[in-house]
């Protein structure tokens, strides 16, 4: 896994995505942090060439030729939103949030949510082939 380079908040020091995302694991602190640590593991796993981004100011982005999904946290859910996750086939049903666009799709879990790991490994591999089989415009 690759990650790029960005400026820490309060222009600090030279930072990569990885330590601001192990930082903002670390600074929720509750089951969020646990949540999206888990989540990052598995994401990682289904694919090592997967690069971690820091991007809008906070939001922790994993990407291959394309954003895959992005890792949102708030009061009562981690949001998984895939990119293009309305072109993705998804039997297993993870996705339960942002439906009815034409575009994104996301997997909204909360504290007492267990994750079919094999099967979000599985989806995010769908979204890699996606964005490896189009080219970028």
């Amino acid at each position: 896994m690759t990650a790029r380079t960005t400026e820490a908040p309060e222009s600090g020091p030279i930072a990569s995505p990885s330590d601001l995302i192990d930082a903002r694991i670390r600074e929720l602190g509750d089951w969020r942090g646990a949540m999206l640590a888990r989540v990052r593991r598995l994401i990682r796993q289904a694919d090592p060439a997967v690069v971690e981004e820091w991007k809008w100011r906070g939001v922790p982005v994993w990407s291959r030729a394309g954003i895959i999904c992005t890792g949102e946290t708030y009061k009562a859910v981690v949001k998984l939103t895939f990119a293009k996750g309305a072109s993705l086939e998804d039997p297993s049903g993870l996705f339960n949030a942002s439906l009815e666009g034409n575009t994104r799709r996301a997997i909204d879990l909360r504290e007492v949510d267990s994750i079919n790991e094999e099967a979000l490994q599985a989806l995010v591999r769908a979204a890699i082939a996606l964005n490896l089989a189009k080219p970028k415009r």
